[in-house]
C-alpha cells in the first residue's frame, strides 16, 4: 500500500464517495463513522463495496469521531495500520448538527450550537494537531473540510450549521497558514445542494430545494457526491502543491444564481 487517507464521516454522502474513487486510485481508506439504525444498513452496503475496492486495504470504525477519547484512543491505531507513514488526506466530511432556527418554537439551544460548531467544524482542528504532533502529516498531505452556501447565505432551520461552516472556513484557512510552510495544504470545498441523507435532514423541503436548484443551477442539475469526490482527487495530484487556503467551488456554478 503506497498512501493513506482519512475520511471522517466516509460511510455515505460526499464520504462515501470520496472513499470509492479515492479506493480506484489505489489508496487505503482509513474512516470513522457514527450510524445506526437504517443508516447503519447503508453505511454496511457502502463499506463492504470500499472493502472490495481496495482489495481489503480499508479500516472502518463506527464511533464518534469528534471525541477526543476517541482521537487519542484511535490515533495510535491509525500509527500501526499506516505503518507510521503520513496521511496523504484528512477529510472532514461529518454531516451532524442541529437543524433549527435562532428564534420560534424551538430556538436553538448552547448546548445545540456548541455541539454543533465543535462536531462540524472544530473537530477538525483538534484531529490535525494531534495527527500533526505525531509525525503523520507530512509534505504532500491535504486537509480539506466540505463547505455549502450556508457560509453566506441565510436559510430556513440552517442557522447553526452556518455557523459551524463558517468557522470550518476560517480554520482550515488557518491550519493551511500554519503548515504551509511543511509543504501541508488546507482547503473548503463548496459543493452545491445535493441529494443525499444529509439534506432530508435539514428541511422537509428537500425536493422542492432539489427542484429549484435543477432550475437555478448553470448547468442544470444538482451536485453529486461523485463530483464532490472527482474534486477531492484532482486536489491530491502533485500539480495541486499550491493550492492552499482556498475555498474550491463545485457546484457548476450554482453559487452564482440566485438562492433557493
Amino acid at each position: 500500500m503506497s498512501d493513506w487517507v482519512l475520511i471522517l464521516g466516509g460511510s455515505t454522502g460526499h464520504g462515501a464517495a470520496v472513499a470509492k474513487k479515492l479506493a480506484l486510485e489505489g489508496y487505503g481508506i482509513i474512516s470513522f463513522h457514527l450510524d445506526r439504525g437504517e443508516a447503519k444498513k447503508i453505511a454496511q452496503k457502502n463499506i463492504e463495496e470500499i472493502n472490495e475496492l481496495t482489495n481489503g486495504n480499508c479500516h472502518y470504525f463506527n464511533t464518534n469521531a469528534a471525541s477526543e477519547d476517541v482521537m487519542n484512543d484511535y490515533i495510535p491505531k491509525i500509527k500501526e495500520v499506516t505503518n507510521s507513514k503520513p496521511l496523504k488526506l484528512i477529510l472532514h466530511s461529518i454531516a451532524f448538527g442541529t437543524t433549527t432556527n435562532f428564534f420560534g418554537e424551538k430556538p436553538v439551544t448552547e448546548r445545540q450550537m456548541n455541539m454543533t460548531i465543535h462536531v462540524m467544524s472544530n473537530s477538525l482542528l483538534y484531529w490535525t494537531q494531534k495527527l500533526f504532533k505525531e509525525n503523520l502529516l507530512t509534505k504532500g498531505s491535504r486537509i480539506m473540510g466540505l463547505t455549502s452556501e450556508g457560509n453566506y447565505l441565510a436559510m430556513e432551520g440552517y442557522g447553526p450549521v452556518s455557523v459551524a461552516k463558517v468557522a470550518m472556513e476560517a480554520i482550515i484557512r488557518q491550519i493551511g497558514w500554519e503548515l504551509g510552510q511543511f509543504g501541508i495544504t488546507a482547503n473548503a470545498i463548496q459543493a452545491g445542494v445535493t441529494p443525499t441523507r444529509a439534506l432530508t435532514k435539514i428541511t422537509d423541503k428537500w425536493e422542492d430545494w432539489v427542484s429549484a436548484t435543477k432550475d437555478r443551477n448553470p448547468m442544470r442539475r444538482t451536485t453529486e457526491p461523485e463530483d464532490v469526490a472527482g474534486t477531492v482527487k484532482l486536489l491530491m495530484e502533485p500539480d495541486a502543491d499550491f493550492i492552499n487556503c482556498s475555498i474550491i467551488y463545485c457546484d457548476g456554478g450554482e453559487h452564482r444564481s440566485s438562492a433557493i
